[in-house]
């Protein structure tokens, strides 16, 4: 699912970065050649209007951070960006057409590398508290070298930088409002779901950070994931990293915050972000896409048209420059819908579903209207199946995007390794909009056990796409216990056309999550009377 060579690997593979580095060079020497015509026009603006410097910021303990300034020479007043950059030993450069279009809209803009990666000192610490303070010192070295007031303060990241930039904005009362793309609100459930080790993304961002300078205490944090060691330590860890938790002290000064995230997010599933989305009472808005991690943003870094930055330019032309866009009345939620890629706003998050279908697990493999209590499916454990979250992290992703979902032969499914419910052929589009989720009781024979869910859109040929899933682990039941799951599936919003049949397939093997089942044990799925298996689907 990974590169084989971890140096090669990024969660950026659409990136080009020679071409960014040629957009830089023209910004400080003016030479557009080689540029293309879009490009050669964004030089040209910010030039006009703004001066371009590369730079140190000195950061916490006086580690010397890679920057890159956008300044205006103007006395007037005028609002300021600060933009951490994300995963990547690439450092800010990401950011560099994207902070020029924010410069030519009046913006001083500062991007800098993240302490450990690319060319900034210090180590990487995950959105410790040295991250935290140097999103405060990046703001003093952008306000210190403004050549007049400053109005308001926005942070903007990607991934990384967007936890980085939540955080910040929670410490730091200077910060105004906050865009946070691809991002993450509880770091523990997105290293841990359902007590389960998300050991494919860990290992992922290990390999895309196989340049950077780790520090220790992050080296271990890390191996522990993937090695089921000290859990307990590992969300420890993470609280304090979890914007989640600090939730309060954005509420307090209300803080207004705009979240990206793709539905198929494999590094940062939509569900954690959605808990800290939730949470915030101040002004508020939810992007959610088509694609997986930094994907539908991608588009943005390299200067084409996309919503995700566009979005982001009113946000902070709104709540920064106090521009009436409209982006404050349309809705907390825009929501892309798997295929048509139609968007559709609600108001709040709760208004995307206006209503729940029960349907229960049958012993006949069907999803039924009413409950059915006596049956057993029993699955081996230990053997993968066609069904998989996704074929590779971040690359699956841009298949979506691109209108190329993977399909999933459900026909070759091996029902003695998975368990399978169908519901009948919808006879007309089914809208399903918000979080579905599963009850299922099981038996395991050993102790630790755990399974993966997934929900497919299955076409009259038998071929799927999948439309959301979740893992879950039990790691305390006693041998041959009967054991109660009741889990929330990754939130979507996706059509079943008509004549199509919405499928739950579980099986206890995914190479993206830990597997606690031992080789060639057997769960036990069933129904009790007086719990019965079911799974509540939200429709829109």
């Amino acid at each position: 699912m990974t590169n084989a060579n971890p140096a090669d690997f990024s969660l950026y593979p659409e990136l080009d970065a020679t071409a960014l580095a040629s957009f830089v060079a023209a910004l400080e020497t003016g030479d557009v050649t080689g540029l293309s015509p879009g490009r050669s026009a964004d030089v040209a603006e910010v030039r006009s209007l703004a001066v371009f410097s590369r730079g140190k910021v000195t950061g916490a303990g006086g580690a010397l951070l890679d920057a890159a300034l956008w300044r205006h020479t103007g006395p007037q007043p005028r609002p300021v960006i600060v933009m951490p950059s994300p995963w990547t030993d690439a450092g800010w450069l990401p950011y560099a057409v994207q902070a020029s279009l924010f410069a030519a809209r009046g913006y001083d803009v500062l991007a800098y590398t993240v302490r450990g990666f690319g060319a900034s000192e210090g180590q990487v610490e995950v959105a410790g508290p040295l991250d935290i303070a140097d999103g405060s010192r990046a703001l003093d070295h952008l306000i210190e070298r403004t050549s007049g007031p400053v109005t308001k303060i926005g942070f903007l990241g990607d991934s990384y930088g967007s936890g980085i930039s939540q955080l910040v904005a929670a410490h730091d009362t200077r910060v105004d409002a906050v865009v946070a793309l691809s991002t993450w609100g509880d770091l523990g459930e997105a290293f841990l779901e359902n007590s389960t080790r998300h050991v494919a993304a860990v290992q992922a961002l290990l390999n895309a950070a196989a340049r950077a300078r780790l520090s220790p205490q992050t080296e271990g944090v890390f191996e522990n994931v993937l090695t089921n060691r000290d859990v307990e330590g590992t969300l420890r860890w993470a609280e304090p990293r979890s914007p989640f938790t600090h939730v309060k002290e954005l509420n307090r000064r209300r803080v207004p915050v705009l979240f990206a995230q793709a539905w198929h997010e494999t590094l940062f599933p939509g569900n954690q972000t959605l808990k800290m989305f939730n949470e915030l009472t101040g002004p508020k808005r939810l992007d959610f896409s088509i694609g997986d991690h930094s994907g539908p943003e991608m588009p943005g870094m390299l200067g084409l048209p996309n919503r995700i930055w566009t979005d982001a330019h009113r946000w902070f032309d709104h709540h920064l420059k106090g521009i009436d866009n409209g982006i404050a009345t349309e809705g907390q939620v825009v929501s892309e819908v798997m295929w048509s890629k139609t968007l559709e706003a609600a108001p709040t998050w709760p208004a995307l579903t206006s209503g729940v279908r029960r349907v229960h697990l049958a012993g006949g493999g069907e999803l039924a209207e009413k409950p059915e209590a006596g049956w057993t499916a029993t699955v081996v454990c230990g053997i993968d199946t066609p069904a998989t979250v996704a074929d590779r992290i971040v690359r699956s992703g841009y298949a979506e995007i691109a209108g190329l979902p993977k399909a999933y032969p459900t026909g070759d499914i091996d029902r003695t390794v998975a368990a399978v419910w169908a519901a009948a052929p919808e006879e007309t589009v089914l809208r399903l909009r918000g979080t579905p989720r599963l009850r299922v009781t099981y038996r395991a024979a050993n102790p630790g056990s755990g399974f993966v869910a997934y929900l497919l859109d299955t076409a009259p040929d038998g071929t799927a796409h999948i439309i959301t899933h979740a893992p879950y682990s039990d790691l305390d039941s006693a041998p041959d216990s009967l054991i109660s799951a009741d889990i929330d599936l990754q939130a979507t919003a996706y059509d079943v056309p008509r004549g199509h049949r919405v499928l739950l397939v579980v099986d206890a093997r995914d190479p993206f999550y830990s597997d606690p089942n031992l080789p060639r044990a057997t769960l036990s799925f069933t129904s009790p009377e007086e719990t019965p298996s079911y799974l509540d689907l939200p429709l829109g």
